[in-house]
C-alpha cells in the first residue's frame, strides 16, 4: 500500500517558513533605515567647520612673524601660530653675519614645528641676491620686493634703475627657484594695474610676478579690479582691511585699522576675481599683531574673509 504524504501538514509547514523569513526581511530593513538615520542625525551634528569654504584647500593662511609680538623665543612662537592654525609664516629678511643665528634659529624652528616659512620680507633693498640665497636656505619660495621711488630723480630714470635692480637678479631667482614678488604700495609709483602689469611683464620670466596687497590698492582703486588686470601675475596675497570713510576723517594710515571683513573692501567680489584665476597659493595678514589671543582673532577673521572654513 502506497503511503501518501500528508499535505496539509507540509503546506503548514511551509507558510510558517515564509512567515518566518518576510519577518526577518522586515527586520532588516528597519534595522539598515535606523542605522541610516542615525548617520544622518550624526552629520548634522558635526560642527560647522568641518564643512568647506569655498576657498578652502587652495588658499593657505600665514601672518608676517614680527605680529606674534612678546617675550616668547622663536620657537615657541612658530608653535604657537602653527597651534593657532596658521599654515606658514613669513619672516623679514636679516642679512650679514650679526643675524646669522636669528635666521638659523628660523629654519631650527620650523623644522622642529613643521611650520613652513613660504616667503621672506625683502622691502626695497637692492640686495636681492643675498635675499635670494635666504630664502632658499629657509624653504621659501619666494622673496618680496618692495619697487622703490626716488622722488630726487626723474620718473623715467627711477623706472630703469628699478627694473636693472631686479633684472639683475633674475637669473639667480631661476636658478635658485624662488620668485621675486613686487609688493604694490603708497610709494606714488606702480599704483594702477595696467603699469604694474607692463613692469612685470618687461621681465619675460616666471619667477618675477606680484606679491598682490589687498588692501593697499583701495586708497586709489579696488581690489577686485586690480585682480581683474594682473590676473595669474598675483603670485602671493597680502590681506589687510581698508576703510574709505575713516581714512577720509581722521587720516589716511587709519584706514586701515578697521578688523578684516568691516571696512570698505568688498570680500565676495575680490573672491569671485580669485577663483576665475583659479588662485592656489599663500595669503598672508599683514596687520597689527599681538599676543595669541590676537592672533587668533586674526585667524579666525581670514576664514571668513576668504571663505577657508
Amino acid at each position: 500500500m502506497l503511503c501518501m504524504p500528508d499535505v496539509t501538514h507540509s503546506v503548514t509547514y511551509t507558510s510558517q517558513r515564509l512567515h518566518s523569513r518576510i519577518h526577518i526581511m522586515h527586520r532588516r530593513t528597519v534595522l539598515k533605515s535606523a542605522a541610516a538615520a542615525s548617520v544622518a542625525l550624526a552629520t548634522q551634528s558635526l560642527p560647522n567647520k568641518a564643512a568647506a569654504g569655498q576657498f578652502t584647500g587652495k588658499i593657505k593662511k600665514a601672518i608676517k612673524l614680527h605680529m606674534a609680538t612678546g617675550n616668547e623665543s622663536v620657537l615657541e612662537k612658530f608653535r604657537m601660530i602653527r597651534d593657532i592654525g596658521f599654515d606658514g609664516v613669513e619672516p623679514r629678511v636679516k642679512l650679514g653675519k650679526e643675524n646669522e643665528a636669528l635666521v638659523r634659529s628660523y629654519a631650527q624652528a620650523s623644522e622642529a614645528t613643521g611650520l613652513p616659512i613660504h616667503g621672506v620680507v625683502h622691502s626695497s633693498n637692492p640686495d636681492l641676491v643675498g635675499a635670494i640665497d635666504q630664502a632658499k636656505m629657509l624653504g621659501a619660495s619666494s622673496v618680496l620686493h618692495v619697487v622703490r621711488y626716488d622722488r630726487k630723480i626723474s620718473y623715467l630714470q627711477n623706472y630703469e634703475e628699478t627694473k636693472q635692480i631686479i633684472r639683475q637678479a633674475v637669473g639667480h631667482a631661476e636658478k635658485q627657484g624662488v620668485m621675486i614678488l613686487c609688493e604694490n604700495v603708497w610709494a606714488s609709483y606702480l599704483i594702477e594695474p595696467m603699469g604694474m602689469a607692463r613692469f612685470i611683464d618687461s621681465f619675460d620670466s616666471p619667477m618675477v610676478g606680484i606679491y598682490f596687497d589687498v588692501g593697499n590698492v583701495v586708497r586709489w582703486g579696488w581690489p577686485q579690479h586690480w585682480l581683474e588686470v594682473i590676473g595669474r601675475r598675483a603670485k602671493k596675497l597680502d590681506i589687510k582691511e581698508y576703510d574709505l570713510t575713516v581714512a577720509m576723517n581722521e587720516g589716511m594710515r587709519e584706514g586701515f585699522r578697521k578688523p578684516l571683513g568691516e571696512g570698505s573692501i568688498e570680500w565676495a567680489k575680490v573672491r569671485a576675481e580669485l577663483a576665475k584665476i583659479d588662485y592656489h597659493g599663500w595669503a598672508t595678514a599683514e596687520v597689527k599683531g599681538g599676543d595669541r589671543k590676537r592672533l587668533v582673532e586674526i585667524a579666525e577673521q581670514m576664514d571668513r574673509v576668504l571663505d577657508l572654513v
